[in-house]
């Protein structure tokens, strides 16, 4: 999604269009993951779990249009780590400045969008135990330290990945999926597991919402792969090709292993496969065919099925499979574009071992680990940071009494719910006594 500035005499109408469509649509997506994020908790934090996304599109957009444009795709000013000042508050950007074919001030907005998401996707690892004021404290200061030098990185002006490094990330791989899920996990360590984790029933408590959030995001998810073309064309329409089919194939390879596992396949499985094969085709929707698509989503769906299990081996409390499904699966799109990407797609452009292979995988390998170090840590160091400062958990009886009603002081249903039960009654655990039939 790196931009071209090219001059002309005014935008294109075309892809002017498609891109006001398409940020409206990653727009939506943050909604849609509040919906399918508030259904995963128990009734007890449910609105503090749709809080928690609203709020980040506020936060982030302050942020955003204060300094972060400026510092992600302002021109370089240090190595390729971060761009300048130049356009702080939007300064020296009218209605008439163009990048490639479209609005400046378009570009801006469709940024901010995947911005946001970004931010919002953090917070299913720490669901139903973060202070709110910690999450206000924390998005902005996030944003501004791990997301917006990571999108110059991949993205800006002589960002290092892209221009030096040569790794390729079409919509956010990198950006988005490995950030988030990174981040997700450091911050899920500052604040440790929930009362009750490995112990207590903590099943998803509307899966109706759960599938409802599943299909906004893969609307959504058509604009935020298909926008990052920036333009209406047949980039563009690939895009959206590869994604629909990449969230097809990782439903069907969730539930393949939920049925040949657990005898059951399930619609909690089929929604997370949806979202597994979207998030691994992200990176690659831009360098891959069809038939490569299918084979990344497939895979996702596969090793996303196992690896939200990992939080039970490992013991870190990923309460809503951040760790799991989003940067796993974004390593595994990232990784396999070494392996599946063609010259038909990218145009085999000079200097990038395009079509894959041995080079441009370990260009790949060496992205991801460049930018799960960097988030991971500085992530986990802000965490630290509030939590000397202001403190980033909940109290014991905070959590156990429900977040919606100690910080929010509401409840979104009139009636008492398995979760709200199962807090009153730590020791119960029913057969299926965790988060998903993956546990051990």
């Amino acid at each position: 999604m790196t931009p071209v500035i090219l001059a002309s005499a005014g935008p294109d109408t075309g892809d002017t269009a498609w891109l006001l469509a398409a940020t409206a649509l990653v727009l939506l997506m943050t909604p849609g993951l509040a919906l399918f994020y508030g259904g995963m908790v128990r009734t007890k934090s449910v609105l503090n779990m749709l809080m928690m996304s609203f709020v980040s599109i506020a936060l982030v957009t302050v942020v955003w249009l204060f300094a972060g444009y400026s510092l992600a795709f302002g021109d370089d000013a240090f190595a390729g780590l971060v761009g300048g000042l130049d356009h702080v508050g939007l300064v020296g950007i009218g209605p008439d400045d163009l990048t490639g074919s479209v609005p400046t001030l378009l570009f801006t907005t469709f940024q901010l969008t995947f911005a946001i998401l970004t931010a919002a996707l953090i917070s299913g690892a720490v669901a139903d135990r973060m202070k709110f004021a910690a999450w206000l404290v924390f998005v902005p200061v996030w944003t501004l330290l791990v997301y917006v030098p990571v999108a110059h990185w991949v993205w800006g002006p002589g960002g290092w990945i892209v221009d030096s490094l040569g790794a390729l990330d079409f919509a956010g791989g990198l950006v988005v999926e490995i950030t988030c899920g990174a981040s997700g996990l450091a911050l899920a360590l500052v604040i440790g597991p929930r009362i009750g984790f490995k112990k207590d029933a903590m099943r998803p408590h509307n899966l109706p919402m759960v599938m409802l959030g599943a299909g906004l995001l893969w609307f959504g998810w058509l604009g935020f792969n298909g926008g990052s073309a920036l333009g209406a064309n047949g980039l563009a329409a690939a895009s959206v090709l590869n994604t629909l089919v990449a969230g097809c194939t990782g439903l069907l390879g969730w539930l393949f292993v939920e049925q040949k596992r657990d005898g059951h396949p399930t619609t909690f499985g089929a929604a997370s496969g949806v979202v597994a094969g979207l998030v691994a085709i992200t990176p690659a929707c831009g360098t891959v065919g069809v038939m490569g698509a299918a084979a990344v989503g497939l895979a996702a769906g596969v090793v996303c099925s196992y690896a939200v299990a990992w939080k039970f081996r490992f013991d870190y409390d990923d309460s809503l499979d951040v760790v799991g499904v989003h940067f796993v699966g974004g390593v595994v799109g990232t990784l396999l574009i070494g392996l599946f990407a063609t010259a038909t797609m990218t145009g085999g452009a000079e200097g990038l071992l395009y079509g894959g292979g041995t080079g441009q995988l370990l260009r790949q390998a060496v992205a991801v680990a460049a930018v799960a170090a960097y988030t991971f840590l500085m992530t986990y160091g802000i965490g630290k940071a509030i939590d000397r400062l202001m403190g980033v958990r909940a109290s014991e009886e905070e959590e156990l009494t429900g977040l919606d009603q100690t910080v929010h002081a509401e409840s979104a249903y009139d009636h008492g719910g398995l979760g709200h039960a199962a807090a009153q009654n730590p020791g119960h655990v029913t057969a299926r006594s965790q988060d998903r039939s993956t546990a051990p």
